[in-house]
């Protein structure tokens, strides 16, 4: 995830008035480029199923504050006022990392027109000069505990008698004199804190709709005039209006005619941006726009309750929801709305990569979504679905390769790639997490960008899939923003509040450790904004879940009251039942706010508690071996190690042994929901809690406390499919069926485990992207989904050189050997196995027992200690019966249940006492599967005896007696 920065120059001695700029869509100037660190324009590389080992390269002249005040450096002072090392952290003090020294004095200096100006260590420019006393008593405690990375610095008071607000709209100083009048330090000034002690704000925001009138506000507190254009169309000609609004602490406000729905409009905000130094006048969409026009350049005046705007029986589909008795009880299927259907041929063109594929009733796409429902995937996880950058709305503008000449070229050519690249910008496809706006549906897949059909079409395929028994998770990206700076045309918030949006390091800089503009959940109107955000697609496109993106970089305090102000939610004030929607993220604790540097966040091991969801990425990479960003032929539990090696050194095969050990002790806790407090043996005989089962790196395995807490995976959207992983781990000369047997092994483990299942769409049908480790913008062709089952696009060439190119060498001779690509007879036994998963885990409630307790007290391990038989996993489950006092019935059909997965490339034999004498039978399901080898397993009561051929999970159950 590391971006390079674009760098430009930037006067600093000339002093700066507006810089005027014309209103008519957003501006693209040529001159007077913002700073390089605001204003780099950034592609997101996605690799967000685990922690990156490395995003902090950062585009600032420096990423900590020791540069100019801590040596005084003369020769330096001339850069002091592009970094804002101060931090005015409430009404009455500043805090600054500086040596005083002997100066003379502490000051800020104000200039409403941006005029300070530093030479000759003198500064001038100022309209006022305020003198600052030092606080010895330090930082205020309540500070230090919002604001931790600022522990240490110095308090600085101002006058007790000073209006502040109005010295906030102003371009502002801190500066340290010598005693001859010099300037010896002086600094730029961070405002977030005080702008939410001074302007916090819960009244209305965006515009608001009633029968008289449009009215529009807007939270600006810094602004020095605020002006809405008003347009009839939604590009080109001349305003039909320009209204100036009017500020009240800090929000800006005007009442319209109601003649303005359904128009268009503008924000011109006059604002001092520490990026440029001057006062500029910013080009923005309302941050609260629930509509776009087709460039996303004006905000479309849409009142979203109007009831043209709800497709027929909207009003009642809170009644008609997919049961859910409980989160447990989710499955979880993650989806690219454009994957769904663009090479769909079942689907009608206009409708294909669109919202509105998932309304037909008889496509290919929607018929193996009704499978996987009536199997009991329960959810649908939708990658962004937002205004993002990289896909033009306007379809006409798209470009794309002719498939006919794609389909001519060898399977490890080149030549496919080099063709995906040169128009990857210009086509109608990118994941998404780029975000623009929040509020608004992505334009590119409605049939139409412009007027309300994104709107429209939504909800219909909320509706839709609802109606087919699935509800609907979004995937939410609040942690960064494409755009920022006041030029930049995706940037909306840092024009509008520059500086408060975005998190700051403690030069000033924007923090990029999500690899673009990062935001601060710790700021009062961004958490607020985030809120509003879920709520309104809650309430408004009847969304079931949500998933954070990188939520490690969002604060505990914020996801807590995300899920608070959901669940609050009713079907009779909201028309919503906001206590069956779940949440959930990715928790990988890295960048600015490890380890709680910006205050308690939302990392996986600060979540237990909260009922809040995480990825589980200990149970995948034990699964599949090594990480997404150790080396591709790294082994783990089904792709071989130790016991079928693919000539990769994994050291000695005693080292090999302990890895495969560690790794089947790392998949036990998975299966065990990944709770911290739950015992088991180890493979050293030792009976230990999940969280003293330590990572590779010494971390704890286990992080949960209660089973809806772990998101249990082992393929995403981010990095190889599933198929591609073990098609690269396994050795080369096995056959593919063996392959696709290590497939659904991988998924067993994910489905037969307690916690909640998530499996990347196409899993089951052996998906492949040609071995693209980051397909985010490869184009329809790497990432293409055949539900007819004719293909699972293998070998459709070497993936594209952007993040592949290290490991072509590997890829290459994979690709070109034709025994690696599966038949369709392949993929539809797939299809039937994992079917059968799902349907197995869903015969019984023990396969999603909802308390830690539960699981404590029913989920046991054999095949445990020293004498382990290597590559095989023993679950069972106890249910209430007589004979077993203290332990409630869940299952009225089975009171007993043997889950036993053999990774191993032979049949394997395991008997345990403590399973003998039992009246175990091979699940029926598995006895009419089509798979032969499944249906072999056995069972032998009188030794405990279980037989389970080569890379297979067998389910044994235990029928009640009265059944």
């Amino acid at each position: 995830m590391l971006l390079l920065a674009s760098s430009s120059s930037l006067s600093l001695s000339s002093p700066s008035n507006f810089h005027l700029l014309p209103p008519s869509s957003f501006p693209r100037p040529s001159l007077h480029l913002p700073f390089p660190s605001f204003t780099s324009q950034t592609t997101p590389l996605r690799l967000h199923t685990s922690p990156p080992l490395s995003c902090s390269l950062s585009s600032s002249p420096s990423s900590s504050s020791s540069s100019v005040e801590q040596s005084g450096s003369f020769s330096q002072m001339h850069n002091s006022l592009l970094y804002s090392r101060a931090y005015w952290i409430s009404e009455s003090v500043i805090a600054w990392n500086v040596d005083v020294g002997n100066s003379f004095g502490c000051y800020l200096l104000t200039s409403k027109d941006a005029s300070l100006t530093i030479a000759n260590c003198e500064i001038q420019g100022e309209d006022l000069k305020i003198k600052l006393h030092e606080d010895r008593a330090g930082l205020p405690a309540n500070v230090v505990e919002k604001f931790p990375h600022i522990r240490g610095y110095r308090a600085f008071k101002l006058p007790p008698s000073l209006d502040v607000k109005p010295l906030l709209k102003s371009q502002l100083a801190v500066v340290i004199y010598d005693s001859d009048d010099k300037c010896r330090n002086c600094t730029g000034l961070q405002l977030p804190a005080v702008l939410d002690e001074l302007f916090s704000y819960t009244g209305p925001l965006g515009a608001l709709f009633s029968e008289e009138a449009v009215s529009l506000y807007l939270w600006a507190p810094t602004a020095q005039a605020v002006h809405a254009y008003i347009y009839k169309d939604p590009s080109g000609d001349d305003p039909i209006e320009i209204v100036a609004l009017e500020e009240e602490n800090g929000v800006w406000r005007t009442k319209g005619p109601k003649s303005w729905e359904g128009c268009f409009y503008v924000y011109e905000v006059c604002v001092y941006h520490p990026s440029t130094l001057r006062v500029e006048k910013c080009y923005a969409n309302d941050p609260y726009a629930r509509g776009l026009s087709s460039d996303g350049r004006r905000t479309f005046l849409l009142n979203i309750d109007c009831d043209e705007l709800k497709p027929d029986g909207w009003a009642k589909l809170a009644n008609e929801k997919p049961i859910l008795h409980s989160f447990s009880d989710i499955s979880i299927y993650e989806m690219h709305i454009r994957d769904f259907s663009a090479s769909d041929l079942s689907v009608q063109p206009d409708f294909r990569g669109g919202y509105l594929a998932f309304t037909l009733l008889d496509s290919a796409g929607v018929r193996h979504l009704k499978k996987l429902s009536s199997a009991g995937i329960t959810h649908i996880h939708l990658l962004p679905t937002f205004q993002f950058a990289g896909v033009d709305d306007q379809k006409e503008n798209w470009r794309f390769v002719d498939t006919s000449i794609l389909e001519s070229l060898p399977p490890d050519s080149d030549q496919q790639q080099a063709l995906i690249s040169a128009i990857q910008n210009l086509d109608g496809y990118n994941w998404g997490y780029n975000p623009v706006l929040w509020g608004v549906p992505k334009g590119s897949y409605a049939s139409n960008p412009n007027g309300p059909y994104r709107t429209i079409e939504f909800r219909k395929m909320v509706k839709a899939l609802n109606h087919i028994g699935l509800r609907v998770v979004l995937d939410v990206v609040y942690n960064h923003l494409q755009g920022s700076g006041p030029f930049d045309e995706h940037s909306i918030l840092d024009k509008i509040v520059p500086g408060y949006y975005l998190r700051r390091n403690t030069d000033g800089f924007i923090e990029h450790s999500t690899c673009m503009n990062n935001t601060a959940s710790e700021h009062f109107m961004v958490e607020r904004l985030i809120l509003d955000d879920l709520v309104h697609w809650a309430v408004n496109y009847k969304i079931d879940g949500f998933r954070f993106d990188l939520m490690g970089h969002i604060m505990k305090s914020t996801m807590v009251k995300a899920k608070n102000a959901l669940h609050c939610l009713t079907k009779e004030k909201d028309g919503v039942d906001g206590s069956s929607i779940y949440i959930y993220g990715e928790g990988w604790d890295f960048g600015e706010v490890v380890k709680n540097g910006r205050g308690i966040n939302a990392s996986q091991f600060n979540l237990p508690g909260t009922q809040i969801g995480s990825f589980n990425d200990r149970i995948r990479d034990a699964i599949l071996g090594g990480s997404p960003f150790g080396h591709p032929l790294q082994q783990g539990f089904v792709t071989g190690l130790l016991l079928q090696p693919n000539g990769h050194d994994h050291g000695t095969e005693a080292n090999a042994k302990s890895m495969l050990a560690a790794s089947t002790d790392h998949i036990k806790i998975g299966m065990a929901a990944n709770l911290q407090n739950v015992l088991l043996t180890n493979s050293d005989g030792e009976e230990v809690k999940g969280s003293e089962i330590l990572t590779y790196d010494g971390t704890p395995v286990a992080y949960a406390s209660c089973p809806i807490e772990t998101i249990n995976y082992v393929s995403a959207h981010d990095n190889e499919t599933l198929f591609d992983s073990v098609s690269l781990k396994t050795p080369m000369d096995i056959s593919v069926a063996e392959r696709c047997r290590i497939n659904h092994l991988a998924t067993s483990i994910i489905a037969l485990s307690q916690g909640i299942p998530f499996f990347h769409s196409g899993d089951e049908i052996l998906r492949s992207k040609s071995l693209d480790r980051d397909s985010y913008n490869s184009g329809d062709w790497f990432n293409r989904l055949d539900f007819t089952y004719n293909s699972n696009n293998w070998g459709v060439g070497l993936p594209p050189q952007e993040k592949n190119e290290t490991n072509w060498p590997l890829i290459k001779p994979r690709l070109a050997d034709p025994s690696f690509r599966p038949q369709k007879i392949d993929i539809l036994a797939s299809v039937d196995n994992f079917l059968n998963l799902l349907r197995v885990r869903y015969s019984s409630p023990l396969f999603r027992l909802k308390t830690e307790n539960a699981i404590q007290q029913r989920v046991r391990f054999h095949n445990t200690g020293p004498s382990w038989v290597c590559g095989v996993i023993v679950m069972s489950i106890e249910d209430g019966h007589e004979g077993f006092p203290g332990l409630c019935q869940l299952d009225p059909i089975y009171s007993f249940i043997v889950v036993i997965v053999n990774a191993s490339p032979k049949e394997v034999s395991f008997a345990s006492p403590a399973l003998q004498s039992r009246s175990l039978q091979l699940h029926p399901i598995q006895v009419m599967s089509s798979d032969q080898l499944v249906k072999s397993s056995t069972y032998e009561a009188s030794s405990g005896r279980f037989v389970v051929p080569q890379r297979t999970t067998a389910v044994f159950v235990e029928p009640r007696r009265n059944m």
